[in-house]
């Protein structure tokens, strides 16, 4: 059975940094595609990025060049760095699993708030003030 758990949120003033972590269990993270994904009080659930078995990243246009995806294979655990965080990054973010993914899945999954993905934790909640 598939078990992600994330940690690291917090609350951080606008221009700060977090980094979050999701560690699996009953699953490899190196073997398919991982995901970050947020969703802020009252709104959808929204792509933050995604990372494929082969270490391609993808990022939504927002986070670009703030926010760096990586995985630790040894330690099967997925990471966000976030850093030059806004306030309308604040909502619950989720790690989630699924099949390998390329280019063209990566940017769908992002645009489709991670549906399509097979497991996800229970997220960690991030809030920025301004």
């Amino acid at each position: 059975q598939v078990q992600l758990a994330e940690s690291g949120g917090g609350s951080v003033q606008t221009g700060g940094s977090l980094t979050l972590t999701c560690a699996g269990s009953g699953y490899t993270v190196s073997s398919g595609c991982m995901g970050w994904f947020r969703q802020a009080p009252g709104k959808e659930r929204e792509g933050v990025a995604v990372i494929d078995s082969d270490g391609s990243t993808t990022y939504a246009d927002s986070v670009k060049g703030r926010f760096a995806i990586s995985q630790d294979n040894a330690k099967n655990t997925l990471y966000l760095q976030m850093d030059s965080l806004k306030p309308e990054k604040t909502g619950m973010y989720y790690c989630a699993e699924g099949p390998a993914c390329n280019s063209r899945r990566r940017w769908a999954l992002l645009k489709r708030g991670g549906t399509g993905m097979d497991s996800w934790g229970e997220g960690t909640l991030v809030n920025i003030s301004s």
